[in-house]
């Protein structure tokens, strides 16, 4: 189930009744105009990110079970439920404006080093991104991908390590790799994964 609110913005290259929570630009660290870069491949210099957005064991509150995954887009924060009212909290990057939306699914698959199909909307957008990119450190998808339910998005890695904390993506969430590949090996497919806007009060 996903849930809307006001003021949306329906994209072709998602399922047909789902479209996007639009959220103000000043609100967010934008990289609208930060483009792929297939090919790329960061270093461990890289991948090394500012402390707040750094893997970590947090005080969290929340009624959802151990083994939840909650996404917090305003805060750019992936939450792992661990129970006892602590998550592993990790930094993400996470949809820009008018691709953001919020929801609940579940992970319906899990692929290591998976491979890139852009649609032929991002196509359209930058028409020089490769039609199809075979799984690899150079992948903007990075190390692994988790996919939610029957739709387009992911959680994934990326090879743009610095968009981390920012709001960049079509409505997928990426994580540096190291991170990624930590939370692959540590939540099932069926995994529950709800995505909010705002953190509860």
């Amino acid at each position: 189930m996903i849930k809307f609110g006001r003021g949306f913005l329906a994209v072709a290259a998602c399922i047909t009744a789902l479209t996007f929570q639009l959220t103000p630009a000043s609100a967010q660290r934008d990289y609208t105009n930060l483009e792929d870069q297939p090919g790329v491949v960061p270093n461990a210099a890289d991948e090394q990110l500012q402390p707040q957005f750094q893997r970590q064991m947090v005080l969290y509150r929340t009624t959802e079970p151990p083994g939840t995954i909650i996404v917090h887009t305003s805060e750019r924060f992936l939450y792992l439920v661990q129970g006892n009212g602590r998550a592993m909290r990790y930094g993400i990057g996470v949809g820009r404006e008018g691709f953001q939306w919020q929801g609940l699914l579940k992970i319906s698959r899990k692929q290591e080093w998976p491979d890139w199909t852009p649609p032929p909307e991002m196509i359209a957008r930058q028409p020089y991104l490769p039609r199809f990119m075979a799984g690899g450190p150079g992948n903007p998808m990075g190390a692994r991908a988790l996919y939610l339910g029957a739709t387009v998005y992911r959680i994934h890695g990326t090879n743009q390590p610095h968009t981390i904390g920012s709001a960049v993506s079509s409505g997928c969430f990426r994580l540096v790799n190291n991170d990624v590949i930590d939370l692959f090996e540590r939540v099932p497919v069926g995994t529950k994964v709800v995505v909010r806007q705002r953190p509860e009060l």
